[in-house]
């Protein structure tokens, strides 16, 4: 009986610090830092900024993405990897982030910074940078398996886009055989493979149903403002 007690006593602790550990898990996905990259295979110039995403993909806190863009296939090498909703993405941030127009390497952290990629300890204070001057307010986030659920709290005027990433978390290397990087192999690190705009978010509830990841794929959601705006929150798996 007495081993009874002492057994329903540490089952109810464990209830307890799982219980607090939900909304912690919570807390800290809604500190992810969004570093996307824009590279293309038929860029001389990428690989090292393909490295350098590698790198930080490894770090507690940041979600690094790798955005394959199609306009230098016409260097004589096809971007094994691009799609051209990827190269619009890239397109649709120029304008607010400053830019005359898209370039590779380009890293773009919390939507908001832009910067080529190609020096580490750069990309390492963009971050920094990033995550001292988060905002507050950003709405609850839960993703699960089949689920991405989102609170209700005041919205931004404009309200907040909800898309759908789907990644290859695996490096990826790839032999390239013409154009610029003829000759080398490319590893890629957190590669897209799907960006899908889920729906819209305006301060109410909203529950969003999503299909399970293909085989060998992880889920992120990004809340962002419209028109290539700032990532409020996001979320892995």
């Amino acid at each position: 009986m007495i081993r009874s007690k002492h057994l329903i006593r540490g089952l109810g602790l464990a209830a307890l610090l799982l219980a607090a550990a939900g909304p912690a898990r919570a807390n800290e996905a809604r500190r992810l830092t969004v570093v996307e990259l824009f590279t293309s295979q038929g860029c001389s110039s990428c690989p090292p900024a393909n490295a350098n995403l590698a790198r930080i993909s490894r770090r507690p806190g940041v979600l690094a993405l790798s955005f394959g863009v199609t306009y230098w296939d016409r260097l004589g090498w096809k971007d094994s990897f691009a799609r051209p909703d990827y190269t619009q993405r890239q397109y649709t941030y120029e304008p607010p982030l400053g830019q005359s127009g898209p370039f590779t390497p380009q890293m773009v952290v919390n939507g908001s910074k832009s910067l080529v990629g190609n020096d580490l300890a750069e990309v390492d204070e963009a971050i920094a940078a990033a995550e001292a001057s988060r905002p507050g307010g950003a709405p609850s986030l839960t993703l699960e398996a089949s689920r991405v659920a989102i609170g209700s709290r005041a919205a931004p005027a404009a309200g907040l886009d909800v898309w759908l990433v789907r990644y290859d978390p695996n490096e990826v290397k790839v032999p390239v055989h013409a154009g610029e990087n003829s000759g080398r192999t490319l590893p890629h690190k957190n590669v897209v493979h799907d960006l899908v705009r889920l729906g819209h978010w305006r301060g109410q509830a909203l529950d969003l149903p999503i299909a399970p990841a293909p085989t060998g794929l992880r889920t992120a959601i990004l809340l962002q403002a419209p028109d290539g705006g700032a990532i409020a929150a996001a979320a892995s798996d």
